[in-house]
């Protein structure tokens, strides 16, 4: 279960998909998939949620599906048999939760208040569902909520897409946001999985927030990095900060005291979220390297450099602040 959470977390953005036609189902996973998001929640709002499920894992095996809007046993056990990886409910329903739990397959209920929130504890969940999430208060609620309950993380859907879902992602307690904003259902009856893709994408940049953060300069030595930040400060007021490996001159020019990684030196480019953008690059092919992921007390992913270089410059990824 936990490893389904991960995957759910590094994901970002569960869309939350009516399926009309069945036949829709393997092209809209696909679109999803190479918009960047390897996941999706089928809701049983339809009587075509399990073809559309058992399509979608058959076909596109490389997409986790969940299935969501689940009310009954009986629409568990369908959904497990077309081969959902995860449940969501609307709303706590313990006779739900309970046989997700005897099947071992992940469950996300719905929980807004404190009792909805203690009920899910006792049966042992850990994330839950906050819906329908802006008419609840949004973000303000979810932090008030996370005070007396600080095991539990929170996957809010309701009234959530590009223009709210960083004050969300943002929140350490929240794993993921559901939306539909990308997948609206006329944009599925209709076919238009371009556009479905394209806004996947900008949903994905969104998240993502690629920006350069700053330029690493190799030296030689500690005395030639102090002459090369003591030459920005001169000439462009970049006020030097001493650190213990670098110089920085201003917020975004670092010079080392030593050679680091590349021929030149490296480029920082920052992100809202570092573990998502690696899960995000890796399934476009780019390789890490391990051994200079930097981590802060909470085991949160700052930092790490990917394995090749541009131009003599080594690429890494920061954690903006």
């Amino acid at each position: 279960m936990k490893d389904i959470q991960k995957r759910i977390g590094d994901a970002g953005i569960v869309p939350v998909i009516k399926i009309n036609d069945p036949d829709k189902a393997v092209p809209l996973a696909k679109a999803l998939y190479d918009g960047g998001l390897p996941i999706a929640e089928i809701t049983f709002r339809t009587s075509h949620a399990k073809e559309a499920i058992a399509r979608i894992t058959a076909e596109v095996p490389e997409m986790l599906v969940g299935a969501g809007t689940v009310l009954t046993t009986d629409q568990v056990d369908a959904a497990i048999e077309a081969g959902a990886k995860f449940i969501v409910s609307p709303g706590f329903n313990q006779d739900v939760v309970r046989h997700c739990i005897d099947r071992g397959i992940t469950v996300t209920p719905g929980c807004v208040t404190p009792s909805d929130i203690e009920r899910a504890i006792s049966f042992g969940v850990d994330v839950v569902k906050f819906f329908p999430a802006e008419a609840y208060g949004g973000v303000k609620t979810i932090k008030a909520l996370s005070a007396p309950y600080p095991g539990i993380k929170f996957i809010p859907t309701g009234g959530i897409d590009s223009s709210n879902l960083i004050s969300y992602l943002s929140h350490e307690k929240v794993l993921a946001c559901g939306g539909s904003w990308m997948v609206k259902e006329e944009f599925i009856n209709n076919g238009e999985f371009d556009k479905i893709k394209s806004l996947v994408k900008e949903a994905v940049d969104v998240m993502l927030g690629f920006e350069a953060a700053h330029i690493g300069i190799n030296m030689l030595s500690a005395e030639e990095a102090g002459e090369v930040a003591g030459a920005f400060e001169r000439t462009f007021g970049l006020k030097v900060k001493d650190g213990n490996s670098s110089f920085f001159a201003g917020p975004n020019i670092e010079v080392m005291k030593s050679p680091f990684l590349g021929m030149h030196g490296h480029i920082a480019i920052g992100t809202n979220s570092v573990a998502r953008a690696v899960s995000y690059l890796k399934r476009q092919g780019v390789e890490f390297m391990d051994n200079t992921a930097k981590y802060d007390e909470k085991g949160n992913l700052q930092s790490i450099y990917l394995k090749k270089d541009a131009g003599g410059f080594a690429i890494h990824l920061v954690q903006k602040k």
